[in-house]
């Protein structure tokens, strides 16, 4: 039987305030086992919330670039459950009047093509604090730092059909809340985790299976190999005559597997009702405009216009605007240079090759936008060679400095004089009397493949440094004049 997967995603996006949703509490990464936690989050008798604006119009921002209703009225409601890790027993979310209701995000398949997968809504809440399990051998440890932190809550229609759709997806909402500000999308630190929800049904049929939701998945990789295992674990679970659970999952990354945690609820478990502590959020039309007005490029508006004003392809183009920070760096690298493939091919070739070699954000790379702007005007100006140019880089990755510091430092200038080069290729074509006799044995048309040869001995001689165009030209005229 041919089964087909029904999946559906809840991001988690933390959002980019200073303080929490409904305190003045920090929001910031890193401190101390709960520093951050003050009498609100924590629950203390008596303390009242008071709703974060901020978080509001990031939400409103985030709406407006899906294209979704915004909730004129939203209301928050409590979500009623016992973790350790939730001092006051329930979940401030939204659940009947959400701020962001059906909207839509695009996404590119394998084979080029576009498909749009719906989204349901998107809800404000707060995050619940973090339960810590190896820290204390036999106990667990509760740091409530995190308690209180902003979230929008984005989920998806079940209109996805493969893991690799997932992750298209995912990293298409990774790119919008990063383009807009709103979430930094770190997800080593949590800022930007995912909820799996698959089943399987006979393909053709109209009806769901059951679903299982595999939980706070923080990598795209993991997204993609929790979804495979998950849907490989239920068409083996049905195929030997067992029954898919409605049930709770996490993805154990080390064994490659999702495994059970708890019978999944539904809503009446939680108890939602409306939270008597918080006022409905009423906003009109002029509200939404305003924070329309101050709507950044979004990636699709971005990938267009590197397509029309850089002359890039469609994939380098939509790799370079998806994220909003590398796309910056590129075109001032570009504009340094002048030169907009060039830069693409180096950002996306030598750059990334060692930000990722560093887990390395491109906020924080040790080559600067300018610095490597200023590579490619030697590379383009005929100062050092492209493979020159890597070694230059990496020492700039390294020690630091400006190309120009390096290659004078280094003694890196290429040679362009051609009585020297000239001096090169001849030792080069007197000492490869069994390679010259092939070359002129060879048919005309064939000859040029056999450059490759005597190309590698000049730049050997040369150390690297002398200019391949003006090599390649002299080769060919001494050479072919050997074969009249």
């Amino acid at each position: 039987m041919q089964w087909e997967a029904v999946i559906g995603l809840e991001i988690h996006a933390q959002l980019s305030t200073k303080s929490k949703i409904f305190s003045g509490a920090s929001t910031a990464f890193g401190a101390e086992p709960n520093t951050q936690a003050c009498a609100v989050d924590l629950a203390l008798p008596g303390t009242l919330p008071v709703f974060n604006e901020e978080a509001l119009r990031n939400a409103v921002k985030f709406g407006l670039a899906i294209d979704a209703e915004i909730g004129r009225t939203s209301v928050f409601d409590r979500k009623n459950y016992f973790y350790p890790d939730l001092p006051k027993g329930y979940q401030t979310s939204q659940l009947f009047h959400p701020i962001v209701g059906i909207g839509h995000v695009d996404i590119t398949q394998d084979d080029g093509t576009t498909k749009r997968v719906g989204v349901t809504r998107a809800h404000l809440e707060e995050d619940a604090g973090k339960s810590l399990h190896d820290e204390f051998p036999g106990m667990t440890g509760i740091d409530l730092n995190r308690a209180g932190t902003p979230l929008l809550e984005i989920v998806s229609e079940p209109d996805i059909r493969s893991a690799k759709e997932a992750v298209a997806y995912a990293r298409n909402i990774h790119s919008l809340v990063t383009s807009l500000g709103i979430c930094d999308g770190n997800m080593a630190e949590g800022s930007f985790r995912c909820d799996c929800n698959v089943s399987i049904r006979p393909k053709g049929q109209e009806e769901f299976g059951t679903r299982t939701e595999t939980k706070n998945i923080n990598s795209f990789r993991f997204i993609e190999r929790a979804i495979i295992g998950e849907i490989e674990r239920q068409i083996d679970v049905i195929e030997d005559g067992g029954r898919i659970v409605q049930e709770t999952r996490l993805y154990d990354a080390n064994k490659n597997e999702t495994r059970s945690m708890r019978s999944k609820e539904e809503a009446n478990d939680y108890r939602y009702f409306p939270c008597p502590d918080l006022l409905p959020i009423v906003i009109d039309e002029e509200y939404i405009e305003a924070v329309r007005a101050t709507l950044p490029e979004l990636p699709d508006a971005r990938k267009a216009r590197f397509i029309e004003q850089h002359g890039l392809s469609s994939y380098d183009a939509m790799v370079l605007s998806a994220d909003r920070n590398l796309a910056e760096y590129f075109e001032t690298v570009a504009t340094a240079c002048t030169d907009a493939k060039l830069s693409a091919n180096w950002v996306m070739g030598e750059l990334s090759k060692l930000l990722n070699q560093n887990d390395t954000a491109i906020t924080d790379s040790p080559v600067s936008a300018d610095q490597l702007g200023g590579l490619l005007v030697r590379i383009k100006d005929d100062t050092i060679s492209g493979k020159i140019a890597k070694q230059v880089f990496e020492v700039m990755w390294s020690d630091g400095g400006s190309a120009d510091e390096i290659i004078d430092a280094k003694g890196l200038k290429q040679v362009t004089d051609t009585g020297a080069i000239e001096g090169i290729v001849d030792d080069v074509i007197a000492n490869a009397d069994k390679q010259v006799a092939q070359y002129q044995a060879a048919e005309p048309d064939k000859r040029g493949k056999m450059l490759g040869f005597f190309m590698g001995q000049v730049m050997k001689a040369s150390g690297g440094k002398a200019n391949p165009g003006a090599v390649t030209s002299i080769l060919k005229q001494k050479l072919d004049a050997l074969c009249d």
